[in-house]
């Protein structure tokens, strides 16, 4: 399983009448054939690899097994939370659990990652889309195996799609918010049943994140239980040594029941996956420098730039490399919370964009090291450019009575400073906005009619922020805004962005090449506006986001997708929701010289632990044999 845990036809409008849309018939899985049993699924139908493949493209059947891969989590790993964690259960919002635990885990299907979508079976062998395209029939591996020896069958499958569906973490039960029943048919064949209302794609994060737990496990543990015990597993991973809150290490299952079979051979090369998990970069990065971690990805750009100067750099036993980022649409940039009132105007969320001088802080604190970002999905063709197209426009006309002019203009972008940080423009340009808020200002106060001023906390999780946001707070305050950077610790930090509980705060993801409309509800739409623990963090509530991403789900070709998703994407940078940052083309990677792995990456994900291998000749060469 490659894959992180990610993952109607009516609104209603301001007036309250109901506004229909164009309706799309619902095939955008229907060059996958019905009623046949297939390897491998894609939201368009073509698969790259042929049914009785040997092994993907992108492993490495020749690597050798052993060593240990130490590192240190990124602090955004695809939307995950990494600094810390209080317990190993993962499928709950309560605790955070640490990165990676997924490997312990099998899914129904796996994504080969040099594909967009494409998925293949691991713990199923095949799947059969059935006639009305609501059912999807499983049939499992009999050889599939839990680390105690148990059979994984079909009530396991089952059991675990509902008790996740029910009880389930938001990110792993979004998806299957309109599985209707999971149908054991037989002890090695589960039927899982939609209620027709869910995107024809949303099969495809199903079949690929759901983890299937053991049944038998849990009729003897609690589903919520926070505690550190490691749940029963049958993936690839198991959990080794532990120390809370320090280190988790993951030792590979050399006795994995699938490690011969095609979704798996040619992966998992090292003995010990270890996390080191320290309460800021810059004690990660010493800890780098003395090898007790031995791979590291660079965040902070001015790092890359001014430190990378220690002895083993200069003597060649720490090497330092770019790999191109992967072909992923993403989103990084500040959220503001509009179920706060004084955000809930646009204008207001444009006006504290517009005082963002990104120019200056790109070439004086991030030595040119980023491009700007101005859309929702960014680095990607799903990225809406210029003026709508006429397909976009057919999606948004019918809207056009609740949507903003600037929709149905030149796609909204962030604002441009002369770099100088002197720029008295965006001061011009942000009062302006304020204005037609209904903020005024009072003296050095910018306030509301009832004379409240204007007050904004930016809350970050490590110190590192502090110094790129301090301008940015000191622009705010001198428009007469009460701005501050509040910092916490990570376990703080977490328990307030799934409560929602903050002014603005920075997070980063990365979506999936095509899109599936279940799993972007987590993040877009009005259901996951304030259920805890979702992606929606400025809670964005708008029957006309909803309404779009019914289109996303009904698209059924690549080409209405790219339509749909780029409309979606006018609409939400109108609205001002998020505040997008930046971004760079390229992994900023750094490693003592002792590994090796295969060139070229794959295009669409980049999980070095499962990629990369040991290696003994170079270990003994740089003294860490």
């Amino acid at each position: 399983m490659l894959n992180p845990f990610t993952r109607r036809e009516f609104i209603q409008t301001a007036a309250g009448t109901a506004l229909a849309l164009p309706l799309a018939s619902r095939v955008s899985l229907a060059a996958n054939p019905v009623e046949t049993p297939l390897h491998g699924l894609s939201s368009f139908g073509d698969l790259k690899y042929p049914e009785g493949f040997r092994h993907f493209d992108y492993a490495s059947p020749d690597g050798p097994k052993g060593g240990t891969f130490a590192f240190s989590p990124s602090y955004w790993y695809y939307n995950q939370n990494v600094q810390t964690f209080n317990t190993l259960n993962s499928f709950v919002l309560r605790g955070a659990a640490p990165p990676r635990m997924e490997y312990c885990f099998d899914t129904l299907m796996v994504w080969a990652i040099d594909e967009p979508d494409a998925i293949y079976g691991s713990l199923a062998q095949s799947v059969t889309i059935l006639a009305d395209r609501n059912r999807y029939r499983f049939a499992l591996r009999p050889q599939a195996r839990f680390r105690d020896g148990t059979p994984v069958t079909a009530a396991d499958a089952a059991f675990s799609m509902k008790l996740i569906r029910d009880e389930g973490h938001p990110q792993l039960s979004m998806d299957l918010r309109d599985l209707e029943d999971a149908v054991v048919i037989d002890n090695q064949t589960v039927e899982l049943v939609f209620n027709g209302k869910q995107s024809d794609r949303a099969i495809l994060s199903v079949a690929m994140s759901v983890p299937v737990l053991s049944s038998r496990y849990y009729a003897e543990h609690t589903f919520a239980d926070s505690a550190l015990t490691p749940p029963l597993g049958s993936g690839p991973w198991k959990v080794g040594r532990v120390e809370l809150g320090l280190f988790i290490e993951y030792e590979r299952d050399a006795e994995y029941w699938g490690k011969d079979l095609p979704f798996a051979v040619g992966l998992d090369h090292f003995d010990t996956l270890r996390i080191d998990f320290y309460a800021e970069r810059q004690a990660a990065f010493e800890a780098f420098k003395k090898g007790n971690v031995t791979w590291r990805e660079e965040f902070t750009s001015k790092v890359w730039a001014t430190e990378y100067d220690f002895p083993a750099i200069d003597d060649g036993r720490v090497k330092q490399k770019l790999f191109p980022t992967e072909l992923r649409p993403s989103l990084q940039g500040w959220a503001v919370n509009t179920r706060r009132g004084k955000f809930a105007h646009p204008k207001t969320r444009q006006g504290l964009a517009t005082l963002f001088d990104f120019e200056w802080t790109n070439e004086f604190l991030f030595y040119s090291a980023y491009e700007r970002s101005h859309s929702m999905f960014e680095k990607s063709d799903l990225a809406a450019t210029g003026e709508p197209s006429a397909g976009e426009l057919a999606l948004l006309e019918p809207l056009r009575g609740d949507l903003p002019p600037e929709v149905f203009g030149e796609a909204v972008k962030q604002n441009i400073t002369d770099g100088s940080g002197k720029d008295r423009s965006i001061f011009r340009k942000a009062a302006s906005l304020f204005d037609q808020a209904g903020w005024k200002r009072d003296g050095a106060r910018l306030v509301d009619a009832g004379g409240n001023q204007l007050q904004v906390e930016i809350l970050i999780r490590s110190q590192v922020f502090e110094r790129m946001l301090a301008p940015y707070a000191g622009n705010m305050r001198r428009i007469g805004i009460d701005a501050s950077i509040r910092l916490v610790d990570p376990s703080q930090f977490q328990s307030r962005i799934e409560a929602f509980d903050f002014d603005m705060m920075g997070y980063a993801f990365s979506f999936t090449p095509n899109p599936v409309a279940d799993s972007l509800r987590n993040y877009f739409h009005s259901e996951s506006a304030n259920q805890h623990g979702s992606r929606n963090f400025p809670g964005i509530n708008d029957p006309v986001i909803d309404c779009l991403l019914g289109e996303v789900g009904r698209a059924s070709t690549r080409e209405e997708l790219v339509t749909a998703m780029r409309a979606l994407d006018r609409v939400l940078r109108a609205g001002h929701y998020w505040i997008p940052n930046w971004h760079s083309a390229n992994h900023r990677v750094a490693y003592w010289d002792m590994f090796g792995w295969k060139e070229p990456k794959p295009d669409y994900f980049f999980p070095v632990e499962r990629l990369w291998w040991f290696d003994a000749k170079k270990a003994r060469a740089i003294g860490k044999a």
